[in-house]
């Protein structure tokens, strides 16, 4: 006798489609149709429509009555403010982790950045990607702060369609590598301002890479 196969629940698709969001297959803009989703994940639309609640809470998705559900692409005022807030939390992180990082969790860092170095010369961008996330995640958790590791996450996962974004400008990669070692160097030598100082400065140039793409794109449209 066959089994049949687990349905799948609010949670699987909610989990889904962030990731699709966080990893730009779903570029802020996109519509969600609730129709079209029950119909991929074999559902009603009942499970679909609270998994979309639930990411319209978490500010992944614009949702109102009676409008289509898009993903969520915040003004500039707003945009601006999150990158703001990104960069005094990762400072923060960053600052905390020079004091408090036990010697294990700084060879391990160090270890990691050794480790992106080789894919910045194979131009592997996804594989930086998934690195650049585990650099920071790994600062994160250095400031032996679980809140503040957690409020982090979040405000991350809320910007990441955008900060991936910069990775398609020419040159990123290495840029950004360079970035994260005077980061590192700052963190080895528990040298907490300079980690703060550093931290800060490579969030605003991720947030400047960023804008570069909007605005090419923009003139590109314009000459169209």
């Amino acid at each position: 006798m066959l089994e049949k196969a687990p349905r799948t629940s609010t949670e699987d698709i909610r989990r889904q489609l962030a990731e699709r969001i966080i990893s730009s297959e779903l570029p802020p803009g996109t519509v969600l149709d609730e129709t079209q989703l029950a119909s991929e994940f074999c559902v009603s639309r009942t499970p679909v429509r609270e998994a979309l609640k639930q990411l319209a809470a978490s500010g992944l998705v614009d949702q109102r009555p009676h409008t289509r559900t898009v993903v969520a692409k915040p003004d500039e005022k707003k945009l601006a403010g999150m990158f703001e807030l990104m960069g005094h939390l990762e400072a923060l992180c960053a600052g905390l982790s020079a004091s408090r990082m036990s010697p294990q969790e700084r060879d391990a860092l160090d270890t990691l950045h050794g480790e992106m170095a080789l894919i910045v010369s194979a131009g592997d961008r996804q594989a930086y990607i998934t690195a650049n996330e585990r650099f920071h995640a790994a600062i994160y958790r250095g400031s032996q702060n679980p809140y503040l590791e957690e409020i982090t996450l979040s405000t991350r996962q809320r910007l990441q369609p955008f900060r991936r974004a910069q990775f398609s400008t020419l040159g990123r990669l290495a840029k950004s590598h360079a970035e994260h070692g005077m980061i590192l160097e700052a963190i080895l030598r528990g040298n907490q301002t300079e980690a703060e100082r550093m931290m800060h400065t490579h969030i605003t140039l991720v947030e400047d890479a960023y804008r570069r793409i909007g605005h090419a794109a923009d003139d590109q449209a314009t000459r169209v």
